[in-house]
């Protein structure tokens, strides 16, 4: 753990959850994996299929449209309508298809086992503090187990500009109810999630476990409060004693 600088009292704290509460990244690679599947099945066989060509085709349609940036879901959708729409699928078709598409990822999508450092860590918190969830991915908190640590869950896109925009942390200050120093943040991204809470008023937490360093990050121009490489370090943080014997947790 790494101090920054003098914490002011913590009333509550908002949380990022892709890659701060569990790792997302095999999580993004199965669901992108299903997806072709799920595509390669659909299409007439005579139809070729390019996961490059796809891909370009979202950045096009974030350029046209640069909201879709703030709402993934609706960037999938949007994605695979017009994509299906240009292999020859009729509209209506295609925004049939396109759903079934985004229920494919939405099943995959929620098939996360969460830590149980962190169920640990979000449940002593939860007894103490309120908690809020800040996220700009599209997780359920309801279906992986998790909304039962927090007050409130605010997404990108469903409530607001995805982190580092103040939509979220504004939400949640109000929620709250609190002065924003006397919230903390935690997040592993240092511009969504350090940046963005720091320009609100909130402290930061940056959660580091990648073990990456500050110097070397790129447009980096904020400093977190304080840095931790565990989860559970952040009972330590807000005074909180703790045993290191970590419980499983259904």
């Amino acid at each position: 753990m790494r101090i920054y600088s003098q914490l002011m009292p913590i009333r509550a704290l908002t949380f990022d959850i892709d890659d701060t509460l569990y790792d997302s990244r095999p999580v993004i690679s199965r669901v992108e994996q299903a997806v072709i599947l799920w595509l390669l099945k659909i299409l007439p066989s005579h139809l070729t299929f390019d996961v490059h060509s796809w891909l370009k085709l979202q950045q096009q349609l974030v350029t046209i449209d640069p909201m879709l940036k703030h709402d993934i879901r609706e960037r999938r959708r949007k994605t695979l309508k017009i994509g299906l729409m240009q292999l020859g699928f009729r509209l209506n078709e295609a925004e049939v298809l396109a759903q079934q598409g985004i229920d494919v990822v939405i099943e995959m999508r929620n098939q996360i086992d969460i830590p149980d450092e962190t169920h640990m860590v979000l449940k002593e918190l939860s007894t103490h503090f309120p908690l809020i969830g800040l996220t700009n991915g599209d997780v359920d908190v309801d279906k992986v187990g998790l909304s039962q640590y927090f007050v409130e869950v605010y997404y990108a896109g469903r409530d607001g500009l995805s982190k580092p925009e103040p939509d979220l942390f504004n939400l949640a200050k109000q929620k709250l109810q609190l002065p924003a120093e006397n919230i903390l943040h935690v997040g592993d991204h240092l511009k969504a999630d350090v940046h963005g809470a720091k320009q609100c008023g909130f402290q930061a937490c940056w959660f580091n476990d990648q073990k990456q360093q500050i110097p070397q990050e790129p447009k980096v121009n904020t400093l977190p409060d304080v840095e931790i490489t565990q989860l559970s370090q952040l009972l330590e943080v807000v005074g909180i004693e703790y045993s290191t014997n970590i419980k499983t947790y259904s």
